[in-house]
């Protein structure tokens, strides 16, 4: 199991994190590349051309890298970083799983509200629950989540997770096993290491805080 509870796929590429100097999983880590006039920038989709810096999705670990200059010694030449870089990280993610939500969302594979999730629950379609990490405890303490995979994500607010399903505002939601369900939960995991949170709450002995 890599970080945050997420599996390991065998033919998943694995790199070396210019921090901690630990080789691991690349889903479990942040890409940066250097862009116009030797700028670092943030890589949160993986396609920007260049040589890739890696740094694993933890704000420690980034605080380390920019407060030690290690992003030019891992672009093994004079680089700048900008003073924003870790809210750059932290936006970028926070869009990303949003929209990725959004799109399992219109893909059929996320619904949202209590009964439509406890729905979901009970006969075994959500591979993955979601809770809004500023919703009411006792409301959230009648969901757990599935009891094959023990997937949660609580590091979006009502608001956030409103924006990925289309409202105001939403505290419950879950998605289903395929679709970009897994690419959701390997962002979240990134998204809860740079906010230095939990995932929303304290998960219970073998639950998994995805």
């Amino acid at each position: 199991m890599a970080r945050g509870g997420q599996k390991i796929r065998p033919d998943e590429p694995e790199r070396r994190c210019i921090a901690t100097g630990e080789t691991q999983p690349s889903a479990g880590m942040i890409r940066f590349v250097v862009g116009p006039d030797n700028q670092i920038v943030p890589d949160i989709l993986g396609k920007l051309p260049g040589r890739g810096i890696w740094v694993s999705a933890d704000r420690d670990a980034l605080e380390l890298a920019i407060r030690k200059r290690l992003f030019a010694r891992g672009a093994k030449q004079a680089v700048t970083v900008p003073e924003d870089l870790i809210d750059q990280v932290h936006a970028g993610l926070t869009r990303r799983v949003i929209d990725g939500i959004s799109l399992a969302r219109k893909g059929g594979y996320a619904v949202c509200g209590f009964e439509k999730v406890k729905g979901w629950l009970l006969t075994g379609e959500a591979a993955v629950l979601i809770q809004s990490s500023d919703g009411s405890e006792r409301g959230k303490s009648k969901l757990r989540p599935p009891e094959d995979t023990n997937a949660f994500i609580g590091c979006l607010s009502a608001h956030e997770l409103g924006l990925a399903f289309g409202r105001e505002h939403v505290i419950h939601g879950a998605l289903a096993a395929g679709g970009l369900t897994q690419r959701v939960v390997e962002d979240a995991a990134k998204l809860i290491g740079v906010r230095r949170i939990d995932g929303g709450v304290t998960p219970e002995k073998g639950e998994k805080t995805i």
